[in-house]
Order: C-alpha cells, then structure tokens, then sequence
C-alpha cells in the first residue's frame, strides 16, 4: 500500500483516488518487477500520475515516462499552425513507442480531455490530423491491438471534461460529481477494490466460457430501428475482463469495464442499426447514428447530428465500413443505471451493447497469439486505422445467438442476459 493520501476539503477523495492508482498498477497492468511504463495524460491529471508513479516504483517498476497533454497547446495548433502541420503527426516519437513496447514496457492511458475541445475548429482539419496521426501511431497501435504487452485505460475528472458533463454546476461541484462516478464504475468506493476486480473478473469469464462453449456462427439483434446480423469470425474467441496478453502478463486493458466481446467476420454483416446512445468523438457530438450494412460494408450511413464528421470516419480507409469488435453489456450495468452520458468510450462503451468501426483484436482468436496479421484477415478479422465503438444497446433490444445450422439460442431479451 501505497503512503497514505487523507481526503482534503477539495472536491476530490484522495483515498479514493490512491486506490484507483493502485487498481491501475496491479489489476489494470498487474505490472512486473523491472518493467518499464510508459504513461500519457492530460496536464491536469497530474494528481493520479504521481500516484501511478508511486505505486508503480512500489511494484518494482524498472522506469517510469510520462507524457502530458494541454489542452490550450492543443488549441494552439488549430488556431495558429501551419496548414501542411496537420497532414503530419511526429512518427519518430511513435517509432520510439513502438520501439518501447517491443521491449515490453507497459502501456498505461490517463483520459479526462475536454470532450468538446475541437467542436469549434475546423472539421477538415481534426480529421486530417487524425489521420495522419492514426498512420504514425501504426506501428505502436500494432503492439496494442495485437495484445502483446499488458496495457491500461484509466480515468481522471479534469475540470474541462466535469464542466461538459455537469453544465451549469460550481466547478467545485462537477468535479465532485465526476468523481464520485469515475470512482463507482472502477469498484474503488470499496474498502478492497484489488478483491472487488477479482469478483467482477470471474463473474466476466463465466460469461465468456458460456458464449465460448456455444460456437455460435453470427448474432441476430432486433429492436427499434435495428434488425441486424453480425456474423462472427471463424475461430473467434469471447473475451471480457482479464486477460493474458502475449507477454504472459493477466491485465485488465479498460477500467471500468463490463463487456464481453468478440470479432465479427468483416464479410458478414448484413442489415440495419440504430445507435442507442450519441458518439462522442474528436469534440463532434455525432447524435441519432443509423447505417445499413451489405456483406460487411457499411453502405447507407445517417446522422441527425454530426453527419459531416461521421463520413470523414467512414472514409478514413477500407476498413473503416466494417466491423472489428462486437460487445456485449447487459442494459443494469452500473455505468447505464447512472444515467449519465459521459461523452467518453471508456465509459458510455460500458453502458450498452456496442459495436466498433474498425481494427480488429488479436485477441479474439482462438491460438490469436500465433496466427499473423494475414491469417486473422483470412478468418475475417478486420484491419484499419480507426477503432470506433458506438453503442446500439437498450431495454428494447433482444440478440439471439445463430448456430452454424440456423439453431437459435437466446442470448439477450430486453437488453438482459437470457
């Protein structure tokens, strides 16, 4: 245990943000004597970075980098760059990234941007940078998303991202709020999260070895705007919670979390859907999103709100029509009885079923570790820059598992496990 933190009269628990730390270093990367970690977060995160970096040292942590983002920086760039800065993105950072990660440092995230930061900017612009930011960033996103050394998402209330989510409150107060919520939905309000984690992990892998044992061929999902079948890769393999990536580290890559989830065949998609929740992304609120699959490709594309943003998405590259994750989230999870919209994946992915744009994990193979990037893509698993998810679960949504021989099995009814 770390030195202890007493809680301030400030709007955030210090007890409860130490034990955050702590479930980031020994459930979310379970990191191993001599280890390395990289870490990045914003600038007002610094809070939970010193304790990462305490706890981390304390677990035997070889070095510990950080790299801190500012939003005024940020919007710098935009107001004041040169035009050609935003078709470039600095590759040699990443190449030493990837070079880290290859090595086997620990990956671990902080969030807690404004999620409107760049709603005022020009759209053409965010999107050229995030493309080419996405195509620097490759060969480090390639060590991630392959699973082959153990990685962290966690979460920190900024006074930016508080003041979008609790508009009109005292700083003071949406801080507060925000992170009391954060707290909850990563089980650190207990008195033993590390003991809480176990129990959610293990109740997370009866789910998976259950989907594991049924070998379904696709998921039918109907409900309001929605009649959808996502066929699923060949060899898929359910996933949820912790697990072991290939560096034989057990991690837990997102907290919180609360899905199990797969990879779709990229081939086999057919129907449409409707998106349950608004997509926050890259400061666009992208509200009331319906699209229109046809053998995997997302040909008909609406949204009431954000419509220019989310066909920049679509036509980032091939991939980016189809489908490279499906998960599953139950309509009670914690994070959807909130009823807070948190304008951040890490937490509204949590709230409802969802599907993702994009990249594909390694890890949802059966033998994943070994198969290469050109097998995965023979077993129709998809490859692209982008990894997008966005949620089309609720109370109305039932999803029937699909036997290879056109059995079916009730996996959700009224968007409750069956």
């Amino acid at each position: 245990m770390a030195t202890q933190h007493h809680k301030t009269s400030g709007p955030i628990d210090l007890i409860k943000l130490d034990r955050l730390a702590e479930v980031a270093v020994k459930v979310g990367l379970n990191l191993t004597a001599g280890q390395d970690l990289f870490l990045t977060a914003p600038v007002a995160a610094l809070p939970l970075v010193r304790r990462i970096a305490e706890h981390a040292y304390r677990a035997g942590a070889g070095l510990v980098t950080p790299i801190l983002s500012d939003d005024e920086v940020t919007l710098a760039r935009y107001r004041f760059g040169q035009d050609d800065s935003f078709d470039r993105a600095p590759d040699w950072l990443y190449e030493g990234v990837a070079r880290a990660f290859g090595g086997n440092t620990a990956r671990l995230a902080i969030v807690g941007e404004n999620p409107m930061l760049l709603s005022k900017e020009d759209p053409a612009k965010v999107a050229r940078a995030n493309k080419a930011n996405s195509i620097a960033y490759k060969p480090a996103l390639e060590k991630i998303a392959g699973f082959d050394i153990n990685w962290n998402i966690v979460a920190y209330p900024t006074p930016a991202w508080a003041g979008q989510m609790f508009p009109g409150e005292q700083e003071h107060d949406a801080v507060a709020k925000l992170a009391e919520a954060i707290f909850a939905a990563s089980r650190v309000d207990t008195d033993d999260p590390v003991a809480a984690w176990a129990a959610h992990n293990a109740e997370l892998r009866s789910r998976t070895e259950w989907l594991n044992g049924q070998r379904f061929h696709a998921l039918h999902y109907t409900g309001p705007g929605t009649d959808l079948t996502i066929g699923l890769a060949d060899g898929h393999e359910w996933q949820g919670g912790a697990s072991t990536a290939k560096n034989g580290i057990i991690c837990n890559p997102n907290i919180p979390t609360e899905e199990v989830f797969t990879t779709p065949h990229a081939q086999r998609v057919e129907g449409r859907v409707a998106a349950t929740k608004p997509l926050s992304y890259q400061g666009t609120l992208i509200e009331d999103i319906a699209v229109r699959f046809e053998e995997g490709r997302i040909v008909e594309a609406k949204a009431t709100r954000g419509q220019e943003v989310l066909n920049k998405v679509l036509d980032t590259d091939e991939g980016a029509r189809r489908l490279g994750e499906v998960a599953l989230v139950p309509h009670s999870s914690p994070i959807s009885k909130s009823g807070l919209l948190f304008f951040n994946t890490l937490f509204d992915e949590n709230a409802a079923s969802h599907i993702a744009l994009g990249q594909c994990f390694a890890k949802c193979f059966v033998d994943g570790a070994r198969l290469t990037p050109e097998q995965i893509a023979a077993q129709g698993g998809n490859k692209s820059l982008i990894h997008i998810d966005w949620m089309i679960g609720s109370d109305s949504i039932d999803i029937d598992g699909v036997r290879a021989d056109g059995s079916r099995v009730a996996v959700f009814r009224q968007g409750e496990w069956a």
